[in-house]
């Protein structure tokens, strides 16, 4: 699915662990699961045996989700929202920890937008083999 397809993700107002499983559900190539533990959630892109993390929360203590990032525009939000911090035990370049309203400041619209912004960078660094089996 491409980001036209999403042009009414507004439906999706609130952002909990099982909104994101629905609204991801809706992508071709994604997959989720939970290779580090019963609570981390890790959703991949990709396909046959080459899938990368876009996006990974715990399940059972939902409170932010590490979401690959652009590094400027991840400066740019960090200094706007109190909700986007680096990521927690990724890269802190080009990962955040964002905490969704109601946990703190960062708007659902924004949110899946962050989420879309993650995807497409994972997605684009894929090999060329792997990404054209997901148009």
């Amino acid at each position: 699915m491409n980001r036209e397809s999403f042009k009414d993700f507004n439906i999706y107002t609130e952002v909990n662990a099982a909104s994101i499983l629905d609204f991801v559900s809706q992508i071709q190539g994604v997959s989720t699961g939970f290779p580090f533990d019963e609570s981390t959630m890790v959703i991949k892109v990709g396909a046959d045996s080459k899938h990368k993390i876009f996006a990974l929360f715990n399940i059972d203590h939902f409170e932010w989700v590490n979401l690959k990032c652009d590094p400027e525009k991840s400066i740019d939000l960090r200094g706007r929202y109190e909700g986007v911090k680096p990521g927690w035990h990724m890269n802190k370049t080009h990962w955040n920890s964002v905490s969704p309203d109601p946990i703190s400041d960062v708007p659902a619209k924004l949110f899946w937008k962050l989420l879309l912004h993650s995807y497409a960078l994972v997605k684009q660094s894929l090999p060329l083999k792997i990404k054209s089996k997901l148009m």
